[in-house]
């Protein structure tokens, strides 16, 4: 992670410097091939471990993995989470021991609340094509409670040069509801497009490239890469060329 002393304009307009913006860079990441699985984790997973990245605030988990064709993750427990796919390319076929059944596709976000305990499986279900999806995981504000499962489609229009609201603790705007004090938007970028976002006092924003360039105050964030800031006040972030992006508004 890198920390960089950059100028942000704040809410009158105002610009002044100071150490705010740190960057997590897509090389810096961990991950593994396990040739089915080509999977890079932006925070500490499985056989990766960096005392210095165990998460931000309550943003624990952003895998980006590249599934085959036909292969996937089988069967496995959950507790204790609100996980969200996003996936960028291909299908995710989801099942879970709460009798859902779904495939999800680009455009789409799924919310799975593991609450006191959930199994589920995720496989790429073409028999030709690769899958291409982020797996995001938030900490619950509180343990346990009934596990539950959400789906939504989110059109190109919605997302289109705008911050498009995902996910929130109360479902606004029409947004999938999670058990933690987060907020999600995705943005798909035109090049030279830009937009704004205020971080309130006391709260973190994370923001996760998936492709395109994007501009967070002075620096260029590409696929993969991710940057912080803990300092209230308005963020630009502008594309360089076409983008895709995910910003997380944190207590």
């Amino acid at each position: 992670m890198v920390e960089r002393s950059v100028p942000l304009v704040d809410v009158r307009g105002a610009r002044h410097e100071f150490v705010c913006m740190e960057l997590r860079r897509a090389s810096e990441r961990g991950g593994a091939d396990y040739g089915w699985l080509q999977t890079q984790h932006t925070f500490s997973f499985a056989r990766y471990y960096d005392p210095h990245h165990l998460g931000f605030r309550s943003l624990r988990v952003i895998n980006e993995d590249r599934v085959v064709a036909g292969a996937g993750f089988p069967k496995h427990p959950h507790r204790d989470m609100e996980i969200i796919s996003y996936v960028v390319d291909g299908e995710l076929e989801h099942k879970d021991t709460l009798g859902t059944g779904s495939v999800i596709r680009p455009g789409d976000v799924q919310r799975m609340s593991a609450g006191r305990g959930i199994a589920h499986s995720e496989y790429n279900p073409s028999s030709e094509n690769g899958l291409h999806f982020l797996q995001i995981w938030i900490q619950p504000s509180e343990p346990g409670g009934e596990p539950g499962y959400a789906q939504k489609t989110f059109s190109e229009v919605e997302k289109r040069d705008v911050l498009r609201l995902v996910a929130s603790p109360d479902g606004a705007e029409g947004s999938l509801s999670i058990r933690q004090d987060a907020r999600v938007y995705v943005s798909l970028l035109s090049e030279g497009a830009s937009v704004r976002h205020e971080l309130a006092p006391d709260r973190g924003a994370w923001i996760q490239v998936v492709r395109g360039e994007v501009q967070v105050v002075d620096e260029l964030l590409g696929p993969g890469d991710g940057a912080k800031t803990e300092t209230p006040g308005l963020i630009e972030l502008r594309a360089r060329s076409d983008a895709e992006f995910l910003l997380f508004d944190l207590a």
